[in-house]
């Protein structure tokens, strides 16, 4: 008897033959194999308690394990390349110590007199190189922020002219004020310098937006390791050695300015010409600012003694300016010759 007949019979004859049914199944077991085997047909009177138990019960109970364990395997993260990782890692530290002993051998012969760098001058020159890097860290971040925001791409689609020639204007116009203002009178210089930054920002932030994150972590890495060998240079030379390289240096840098504006001029069609104004852009720059960080640096050295003296007062927020650009103009190239060497790779 099924247990959908049982459930339509009253309550006091099914409680009458409940003893029979005990004793029934006691002698037998095919009839409970039968019952857990076989799934009633639901009809009218069956409850829907009724289905869902008997549903419960014919799943085998592996089914659930199952399907949890396949639902919770996650697919393993990607490995790490920690060797090419440190094979960057080397790489930079090859170039940083290559161009040392480089530079070093070729422009620093003659070396200080006085016996080393005194106290006065080195805790100036590391003021100057920390407002360089919070410069610098506030540029990269605010750079960031532009693309990460959209602004970056709402200047894109307005007139370019417009845009260049109105952030030239502010960017000079807020190195100036910043240069104008009494090292004393902190707040508006220290607020100008931040002004300055955030324009310098907005240069390079359309460069971040489309180049690789890895790409400019490299050319970053390869900046530092270029002015950082420039510098140990120009600090552990003979004072003032390299205070005439002022005059040629400018001359140089109108030079590469010139040769970046040429492509509006020249046709498309003289390949060799611009490709040759090109190069004079990216090596030209490259080495027309290193030789402007050489110079740099030994001015902030000389502008250091005679501050000493107190003919000026101290400001490493004047000359930390100096060493931004040098480090912008370094990067700009850095990551421009490497996303050609990206390009010509694929």
């Amino acid at each position: 008897m099924s247990f959908t007949i049982t459930i339509r019979q009253g309550p006091a004859r099914l409680a009458s033959r409940l003893p029979g049914l005990a004793k029934t199944s006691f002698r037998t077991t095919a009839p409970i194999r039968a019952f857990h085997q076989s799934t009633p047909k639901p009809n009218f009177f069956t409850s829907r308690t009724t289905a869902a138990s008997t549903l419960l019960r014919s799943t085998p109970k592996n089914a659930f394990a199952q399907s949890s364990r396949t639902y919770m395997q996650q697919s393993p993260a990607p490995a790490v390349d920690s060797g090419s990782t440190m094979r960057r890692l080397l790489t930079g530290g090859a170039i940083f110590g290559g161009t040392l002993i480089a530079i070093n051998a070729v422009f620093n012969r003659e070396t200080r007199e006085d016996g080393g760098m005194p106290p006065f001058e080195r805790a100036y020159l590391n003021s100057t190189f920390l407002h360089t890097g919070l410069g610098i860290g506030i540029i990269g971040i605010t750079a960031r922020q532009m693309v990460q925001s959209g602004f970056v791409y709402r200047l894109m689609v307005t007139n370019p002219w417009v845009m260049a020639i109105g952030g030239l204007a502010l960017s000079f116009g807020t190195m100036l004020g910043t240069r104008a203002i009494d090292p004393d009178n902190y707040v508006p210089k220290y607020a100008l310098w931040t002004a300055f930054n955030a324009t310098q920002a907005a240069f390079i932030a359309p460069l971040i937006a489309f180049a690789p994150g890895a790409l400019i972590a490299r050319a970053g890495l390869y900046t530092i390791a270029m002015m950082g060998s420039i510098s140990f240079v120009g600090a552990t030379a003979k004072q003032e050695k390299y205070m005439y390289i002022g005059g040629p240096l400018l001359a140089g840098a109108a030079i590469v300015a010139v040769s970046g504006l040429a492509p509006l001029v020249i046709p498309a069609t003289a390949v060799r010409t611009l490709a040759l104004t090109e190069n004079l852009w990216l090596y030209g720059g490259l080495a027309v600012f290193g030789g402007f960080t050489l110079y740099d640096v030994q001015k902030i050295l000389y502008h250091s003694r005679l501050a000493e003296r107190g003919i000026i007062k101290k400001d490493p927020v004047n000359e930390s300016i100096s060493l931004e650009l040098d480090f912008l103009n370094i990067f700009i190239r850095m990551v421009q010759i490497l996303m050609m060497q990206q390009s010509r790779r694929k």
